[in-house]
């Protein structure tokens, strides 16, 4: 396929802009990146996309997600409000994700996917939880968003909060899934093998998943130091910080996920650079949640990869771009932080890299041996938009809205804001039916 005719914003090492560019795909990668009338000549007869002078770019990724939370949008449960980041998981997650059936997983897993499309993210690396619907669920997970068409990451979270039992149930249902994507090699589809935090896991439980995982050769998904209960328990149990004991059980390395990180420590940054730990960063959440912002700047100068996620507060990386380059000048009391370059290389370079990490092949970039992930924006700029600014405009210019047509794995999944392959209305319509039950079986509890 062949995308001709638009303002091409690659963010690739040299951050190139092409106006009047155009795109060549071959299968599902990125072949070719040129000027349009070369490419047209060249790749005469192929399908082709006419961008109409509209910008071109990179397909956003979110590296840590929670597709079950679409159902908790406009819920409203019974009690007093969460005061603490625990309060927040027990009256809350914990409580959704117990409530949850397979049905449930596969519908928010559709609309989450429906959301990432239409507002350009075309990856999302996703944690999920529901413990009595846990066997299969990975697989209506993946099914909802290979439906949709939205390249995805799984992993079920395991967790001892609801017994050893489930928890073994859990180590299985990673097992079973990675050893699936394993044999059937989709580009689409890949599995994390996932843990809740280590609070919620014993050393039996990790020893038993780094076994698995040895054999499955990938990487863990974890929630690290979210909030301060999970240090303070580390430290009273093991006499040691998370990250400490993570290393110690083996868990950490580069296809190893470690979210959030928000209360570690300089010797923490000096073991997950050893090891060459990917971290995902989630701003909008920890705000939310009130936990903190960790130490993203002292992860970079030591050259940890962050990458950047929402944690399932939206599936638009474009707002969370845009917390990210804001909340760590609030925090420093420093305008000088987290510069235009800096949430552009996290948001494309970092994040494309945890796509290659855990995917084989790279994203995030518009260049050649890159997966065919991109979207075209209607986005009339008042102002020149050229290589030294195209990270401002993306910032402080584009939006979800601007999205009009999405390409993932070399496909057009949606084309003038109608989606290809699904009949979005009557998704929702059916969603709004089986969230409903949902809420109502939270509020018999």
């Amino acid at each position: 396929m062949l995308i001709k005719n638009g303002t091409i914003i690659t963010f690739d090492e040299k951050n190139t802009v092409i106006e009047n560019g155009a795109v060549y795909i071959e299968d599902n990668i990125i072949k070719e990146v040129g000027k349009s009338s070369d490419l047209e000549k060249k790749y005469n007869g192929e399908e082709t996309l006419d961008a109409n002078d509209k910008i071109v770019m990179p397909g956003l990724i979110c590296s840590h997600y929670h597709a079950y939370s679409a159902f908790a949008r406009g819920m409203i449960l019974d009690g007093e409000p969460a005061s603490n980041f625990i309060e927040v998981l027990r009256k809350v997650w914990w409580r959704l994700d117990k409530k949850l059936t397979l049905e449930d997983v596969y519908y928010s897993g559709l609309v989450s996917a429906i959301e990432a499309v239409k507002s350009g993210t075309t990856t999302l690396v996703d944690h999920h939880a529901s413990p009595y619907a846990c066997t299969g669920s990975l697989n209506e997970l993946s099914r909802a968003f290979s439906k949709v068409g939205v390249r995805g990451n799984y992993c079920y979270e395991v967790s001892e909060r609801d017994g050893t039992d489930i928890a073994k149930e859990g180590l299985y249902e990673n097992y079973n899934f990675i050893k699936k994507c394993n044999d059937d090699r989709d580009d689409l589809i890949t599995g994390s093998f996932g843990l809740h935090a280590a609070f919620t896991v014993s050393d039996d439980i990790l020893k038993e998943a780094a076994a698995m995982r040895d054999e499955l050769h990938c990487g863990f998904h974890v929630h690290v130091s979210e909030g301060r209960m999970d240090e303070e328990l580390s430290q009273y149990n093991y006499g040691k910080s998370v990250v400490k004991r993570l290393e110690d059980m083996n868990i950490l390395g580069e296809k190893t996920i470690a979210v959030h990180g928000v209360n570690i420590g300089t010797d923490d940054l000096d073991i997950l650079k050893k090891t060459n730990t990917i971290v995902v960063h989630n701003p909008e959440s920890n705000m939310n949640n009130a936990v903190g912002i960790p130490p993203v700047l002292d992860m970079m100068n030591k050259d940890i990869l962050v990458g950047l996620g929402t944690d399932g507060f939206t599936g638009n990386m474009f707002r969370e771009i845009e917390n990210l380059y804001v909340v760590h000048k609030f925090i420093k009391s420093d305008p000088r932080v987290m510069s235009v370059p800096e949430t552009i290389k996290l948001a494309f370079h970092n994040n494309g890299e945890v796509v290659r990490r855990i995917f084989g092949k790279p994203a995030g970039a518009i260049k050649p041996g890159s997966f065919a992930d991109l979207i075209v924006l209607d986005y009339n700029s008042p102002t020149p938009l050229n290589s030294l600014n195209a990270g401002g405009h993306v910032i402080f210019g584009m939006n979800s809205n601007n999205v009009i047509s999405t390409i993932i794995n070399g496909k057009i999944v949606m084309k003038n804001r109608q989606l290809v392959n699904v009949d979005e209305e009557a998704i929702m319509k059916k969603s709004r039916e089986v969230s409903k039950n949902l809420w109502s079986r939270l509020a018999d509890n």
